[in-house]
């Protein structure tokens, strides 16, 4: 069994089908752990949590726009800055109604980080003098200071370590907000959203070698036009 873990997926399902595939994701003996943020901006949502549901061994990492989702499923909440930041292509994705009970559960039962061999997953980011089990799900799901920390620390020479993990893998903050399309190490933490939900391209990483490989541009597979990140 090899693990993978692959950035904010945003509805691509096209780009999901292109990563595992360039990879070579075996559906039945890998691992997948996801970072989190598959709802919203493009309109292939559901499709993406079909498969997850089909494979074998699924880590799922919930993020701040699938909390934005799971509140219009169970509440009927539609706060209008999801809607502004692609919400509308969740409802679409679900004919408008909510979200069917797999997927319900499916989220109901994502984590809010994953500590797996040595290894930390998260969808945002945390407060390194805080216990993990004592951060809130807003830091988790929302944080983008350790991002913006470690690559401060990586600007000045002096990359950062933070706490006890060999590698720290992190989406929600774009590695375009630091003039990169690729995932980028700042240490030992990882920036994983290579912009998929935005004007860039999905990406899969074997964790234990740090391999990586990516789809096609998004707005190329949906016929759109790319959008600029703006912080969400």
């Amino acid at each position: 069994m090899r693990t993978f873990v692959i950035g904010d997926i945003h509805g691509a399902y096209k780009a999901l089908v292109q990563c595992l595939q360039r990879s070579g994701f075996d559906r039945d003996k890998d691992r997948l752990v996801v970072l989190g943020d598959v709802c919203d901006v493009f309109p292939e949502v559901r499709q993406c949590v079909d498969l997850f549901l089909e494979l074998k061994h699924c880590d799922y990492i919930i993020g701040n726009h699938d909390i934005w989702a799971l509140d219009w499923s169970l509440s009927g909440i539609i706060a209008e800055m999801w809607r502004v930041q692609g919400g509308d292509q969740t409802m679409l994705s679900y004919g408008g109604k909510p979200m069917p009970s797999a997927h319900l559960g499916f989220f109901n039962k994502a984590r809010h980080y994953l500590e797996l061999n040595g290894m930390l997953f998260v969808h945002g980011g945390f407060d390194p003098s805080i216990p993990l089990k004592d951060q809130t799900v807003n830091k988790l799901a929302w944080d983008r200071e350790l991002v913006s920390m470690a690559f401060r620390k990586m600007q000045e020479g002096a990359p950062a370590q933070i706490g006890p993990y060999q590698a720290i893998f992190v989406g929600h903050s774009p590695t375009q907000m630091f003039s990169s399309d690729f995932p980028l190490q700042m240490g030992n933490i990882w920036a994983m959203d290579t912009g998929a939900g935005w004007s860039g391209r999905l990406s899969i990483m074997d964790v234990d070698s740090k391999e990586y490989w990516q789809s096609d541009p998004t707005p190329a597979l949906y016929g759109v036009s790319g959008r600029n990140f703006i912080r969400h």
